[in-house]
């Protein structure tokens, strides 16, 4: 069931979209370029929060990872509140846009994140290896491709939902940046505003501000600036899971895969033609 009655839910509520993902499947990238772009397009300083300018025509967007922090964050009281889910009221009236990644290079910087940059990962997940958490229950690779087809199935009727493949905006991010704020209403972007979000939101630039200090949220600052591995913006390798993963826990992720619905463009096997812009 659909519901939050914590104190949480107004933080989660009044967006004009609401973008869901798994932890690490590009989602910082996308709210850093629409942070730039909107922000730029007002004249205002740039900001991880642009909507406490309360300009107009910048939108609320809420980002959040919804069924994911259900099944994974807080105690059985946080789970019974819904304390993490998105209210099914705000999910009817909003625009839903799905930022998905492979679901193995999602599972492997969310590994990195645990056990190199989150304080806050208990010890037992701390002194896991990759070959355990990747067959955990909770954050393993089965519960991510669970999340990612659940989400699937909630939403795939909506003519208000669309899809960004994290794959498909490295290898052609101004396509795919038009795309996204084309679903938000913004058909005819002003081009010289779309390539300075463009250009600022780039990998590099992310990382090197990071390392500066320069956000203005604890979202984008390092665990340790001496450790690569403990930040936020770390690689973005598309099939970096490889450099982590043994033949073994290779197949076995392989094997997870089967179980995610094709037409979100990663299952192995038969492919049917993904939703949305890709």
């Amino acid at each position: 069931m659909r519901r939050n009655f914590s104190s949480r839910a107004p933080e989660l509520s009044g967006g004009k979209a609401i973008i869901l993902s798994v932890p690490k499947s590009g989602r910082t990238w996308v709210r850093t370029f629409l942070c730039a772009y909107f922000c730029k397009r007002h004249g205002r300083e740039f900001t991880l929060e642009p909507e406490r300018y309360r300009e107009p025509g910048i939108p609320r967007l809420i980002f959040s990872h919804d069924l994911f922090e259900h099944r994974t964050k807080g105690g059985l009281w946080d789970r019974i509140r819904g304390k993490y889910l998105v209210p099914r009221k705000e999910l009817r009236r909003a625009k839903i846009i799905l930022v998905v990644r492979d679901p193995r290079d999602c599972f492997v910087s969310l590994y990195v994140q645990m056990t190199r940059r989150d304080p806050g990962a208990s010890a037992k997940f701390k002194g896991k290896t990759v070959s355990d958490l990747l067959r955990d229950k909770g954050f393993g690779i089965r519960a991510i491709v669970k999340t990612m087809n659940d989400w699937l199935n909630e939403f795939s009727g909506r003519d208000d939902f669309t899809i960004i493949r994290y794959e498909s905006v490295r290898a052609s991010p101004a396509e795919h940046f038009r795309s996204l704020l084309a679903a938000l209403g913004e058909t005819a972007p002003d081009m010289s505003i779309f390539q300075a979000a463009l250009d600022f939101s780039q990998f590099e630039n992310m990382k090197k501000m990071e390392a500066a200090g320069a956000f203005d949220s604890k979202i984008l600052r390092p665990g340790d600036v001496r450790d690569p591995e403990s930040f936020k913006v770390r690689r973005g390798k598309v099939g970096g899971y490889r450099e982590y993963l043994s033949v073994e826990d290779q197949e076995y992720a392989s094997a997870a895969l089967t179980k995610l619905d094709p037409r979100l463009g990663y299952a192995l096997g038969e492919q049917r033609a993904p939703l949305g812009p890709m």
